[in-house]
């Protein structure tokens, strides 16, 4: 066989792929960008229960504490201390005994090893429990909202009265709500780097702001309409008895895998509930400036994608989920497999151009310049435009900007941002295979070494 027609074969497959792909990327933008707000209700209709797991989260959990308190005054807040071995514990501690008495609102549930650090299921799963006893059994359950924030989690002050609204919370039949995710530090540049590095990670934090508040945000708009809205590690809100449906007799409504929002939505939705996504209120963490440590959070969530395709069968088989819907699960369950396929496919037309090249330059130049080279120009424009159409719209709509040049830089850069996922999921499949399951937390920016110590006033 030729070169040329190797060529032609690996670009057909090659081209049938981004085409699908761009086709996607139009169905969910378009419904992403004409979503206007929705209307609000009562907070007071609900009590809340915020979940903060912590394993060595001193740098940042004081902080927290305070915002969460003092924004969200009747709301309780759970810390889980996952036998942090910093001082997580006692800051939390310090605290709960503000002003010489105590606070009734905030609660420490302290795990050690070997139950702890075994990831952030198990300890959600503990501080669901500590509530179940703390609430007593004849205890009201309708009403209680448990909400998952990270340890730098900044819910917005609306978040509450948007998720009480009548077409989430105040609908029975909604079990969980995900708000949507914003980076908080894209304004400001890492310290104590030279220019370049300072550069760098500002991007990479912009860059994660870019695809939350515009990719994932339209992806999870989109799934309104198929009913597999699906929940994050963060700003996650689900509905006390969603989770007492789906607890079992062991009381672990979050099982064992890396991506554990995800499996909690897969359990949800096939119990029969359903799950709300808005845009109308978000939730602020701290974006990464390192790429080492970008690569390892992605590679745990790539990792955890493969693991919850064990759930394929009971996706399918489920009366509570659509046809559809089963379809568009199962499409983002492949995401990690097409992406190792993409990168064995994708290089290939290059590859065999320089062979050829090499082999006969004359006759590649005339059969390139002959009308080869638009294959390769629809090639490589189908390859980028799914990725490089944010850029614009990040800066029209998410940050009211009418620089289209920037705009446009912003894409090209999230295009190479996006192609590090190929290398995740080589990762994680490698992880995979050699049985390495281990939940690796991802280092705060602020953590410059294990024994980094903080100010423990309170």
């Amino acid at each position: 066989m030729s070169v040329k027609v190797l060529l032609a074969i690996t670009q057909a497959f090659a081209l049938t792929m981004s085409v699908a792909f761009l086709v996607y990327v139009v169905v969910i933008v378009v419904p992403y960008l004409r979503r206007k707000p929705g209307p609000v209700g009562d907070p007071a209709d609900f009590t809340w229960h915020f979940f903060v797991p912590c394993r060595d989260e001193q740098t940042v959990i004081r902080e927290t504490i305070r915002y969460l308190r003092t924004t969200f005054r009747r709301a309780h807040v759970w810390v889980v201390d996952d036998d942090s071995e910093d001082r997580t514990a006692r800051v939390v501690r310090m605290l709960w005994r503000r002003h010489g008495g105590y606070d009734p609102y905030l609660h420490l549930v302290p795990r050690v090893r070997p139950e702890a650090r075994t990831g952030k299921g198990d300890a959600l799963n503990a501080a669901y429990r500590a509530l179940n006893d703390w609430m007593g059994q004849d205890a009201s359950r309708d009403d209680v909202v448990v909400v998952v924030v990270d340890a730098d989690g900044r819910p917005a002050p609306n978040c509450l009265e948007v998720c009480a609204a009548d077409h989430l919370f105040g609908d029975p039949e909604v079990g969980a709500v995900q708000l949507d995710v914003w980076m908080g530090n894209t304004d400001t540049p890492p310290p104590g780097r030279n220019p370049v590095g300072r550069w760098f990670g500002l991007k990479l934090a912009q860059l994660q702001d870019l695809e939350f508040r515009t990719a994932i945000a339209a992806i999870q708009t989109s799934r309104g309409f198929t009913g597999t809205i699906s929940m994050g590690g963060n700003g996650q809100f689900t509905r006390l008895t969603a989770l007492d449906s789906i607890a079992g007799d062991a009381g672990q409504p979050w099982r064992g895998s890396l991506l554990e929002d995800f499996e909690l939505g897969v359990h949800l939705l096939t119990a029969g509930w359903r799950t709300g996504f808005t845009p109308d209120s978000h939730v602020s963490q701290e974006g990464l400036y390192s790429l080492r440590r970008f690569l390892v959070q992605r590679t745990r969530w790539g990792q955890g994608t493969m693991q919850c395709a064990r759930y394929l069968r009971r996706i399918w088989d489920s009366p509570h989920v659509s046809t559809l819907g089963a379809a568009e699960m199962m499409y983002y369950l492949a995401q990690p497999w097409l992406q190792l396929l993409g990168s064995l496919l994708y290089p290939i037309p290059f590859v065999l151009l320089v062979i050829g090249t090499a082999g006969d330059p004359a006759q590649m130049w005339t059969w390139f310049t002959g009308g080869a080279w638009i294959l390769f120009a629809i090639y490589g424009s189908f390859g980028l435009l799914p990725f490089l159409v944010w850029g614009p719209i990040y800066q029209l709509k998410c940050l009211r900007s009418r620089n289209i040049l920037r705009g446009l830089g912003m894409g090209l850069a999230y295009a190479a941002y996006i192609y590090t996922f190929y290398v995740t999921s080589w990762r994680a499949l490698f992880r995979l295979v050699r049985g390495r399951n281990g939940w690796a937390k991802t280092r705060r920016n602020t953590e410059q070494a294990a024994g980094v110590k903080v100010a423990l006033d309170a």
